[in-house]
Order: C-alpha cells, then sequence, then structure tokens
C-alpha cells in the first residue's frame, strides 16, 4: 500500500484541444527547462523514461495540469513566478485558477474486481497499433489491450515508487472507442 498525493489544477481561459502540447511548452518555458520533471527530456537527445509526474490536460475547454506524488513538489517553480500568464501561438493566456484540489490516495491491489470506465485512454503507439491491427480474432485482441493496460498500470507503479505486491488482473468488458487511421501514416 502507498500514499500518493494528486494536485490538480485547473485554470479559468480556454484553449482548442490542439492546443494541449503549446501549453505544455509555455509551461516547461516558464519554469525553464532545468527543470526536468516538467517535460522529461535530460536533453536534446535523451529522455527520462519514466511515468509523468507533471501532465498537461484539457478539461472540457479548460486547461489544467496534474501533478503526480513527488511532481506535486515541484509545481511550486510554476507559481513562484510573478506572473503566471503564458503566450500560446500567437495570443496570451491569463493564467487564473478556476479550480485547485489536492487530494491524498492509498494506492494497493485489491482482493476483489471494482469496475471503471476508462476515458481517453491512448492505448496503442505506432508500433502497438500494427501489432493490434495484425491480430485477427477479437479475443486476441481484448487480451493484448489487457496487457498494455496492465503495463500502463506497472509504469505508473514505478513511476510513484510503489511496489507492487500482488499480480494484478484485469479483464476489459466493453470497448467503445474511434481509431484515427490518419495518425499513424
Amino acid at each position: 500500500m502507498k500514499r500518493v498525493r494528486l494536485l490538480h489544477i485547473e485554470f479559468d481561459t480556454e484553449i482548442g484541444a490542439g492546443e494541449i502540447p503549446a501549453f505544455r511548452s509555455a509551461i516547461i518555458e516558464k519554469v525553464g527547462r532545468e527543470n526536468i520533471l516538467f517535460h522529461n527530456h535530460l536533453n536534446e537527445d535523451g529522455f527520462l523514461y519514466k511515468y509523468p509526474l507533471i501532465q498537461y490536460k484539457r478539461i472540457g475547454t479548460r486547461p489544467a495540469i496534474i501533478c503526480i506524488d513527488y511532481g506535486v513538489d515541484e509545481i511550486h517553480k510554476f507559481f513562484e513566478n510573478r506572473s503566471w500568464d503564458i503566450k500560446i501561438n500567437d495570443r496570451w493566456l491569463e493564467m487564473k485558477i478556476a479550480k485547485l484540489n489536492l487530494n491524498q490516495f492509498m494506492i494497493q491491489v485489491w482482493d476483489r474486481p471494482f469496475d471503471y470506465v476508462i476515458r481517453n485512454w491512448i492505448a496503442l503507439n505506432q508500433d502497438n497499433y500494427l501489432r493490434y491491427m495484425g491480430l485477427e480474432v477479437n479475443t486476441d485482441r481484448v487480451h493484448f489491450l489487457e496487457k498494455t493496460l496492465t503495463g500502463n498500470i506497472l509504469s505508473f507503479a514505478k513511476g510513484i515508487k510503489w511496489t507492487v505486491e500482488r499480480q494484478i488482473g484485469l479483464t476489459i468488458k466493453d470497448i467503445k472507442f474511434l481509431l484515427y487511421f490518419n495518425a499513424f501514416q
């Protein structure tokens, strides 16, 4: 069992879905590239291959930052700036906080199953997409996605330094998703 802090910061402005990378870049520029947890790049050629503890999202139409565990300690590097305003593409955004929630959760594997709904899960990278499409039987595809999700959970566990003491068992019951075929062409 491990305690994990989760800080949800939602700003009172709007961005388009395609502006999330620009939002991320603007925050990184504000805090400075020397703060690796904000971008997970070691240098121009190298990456820090670990679960991102600071994540950039769009909730509704608002930009948001989600800080997990050690990321909660690092977000002060953004807020210690005199101005939080950022420039995205050709416009300035006044970054006022609309919502700020800090929670602490107990992370563990339970003896009994729970039902969850996962939305907007980007399950497949370019290589896994090709492997998935090569599977002809739906049960093989579901099993592939279950293994991928288990891997995502284990990556998260490693990122927050949680030792998973039991086997993670999961079953995908229903899949509703859109495949963007042009994304990998």
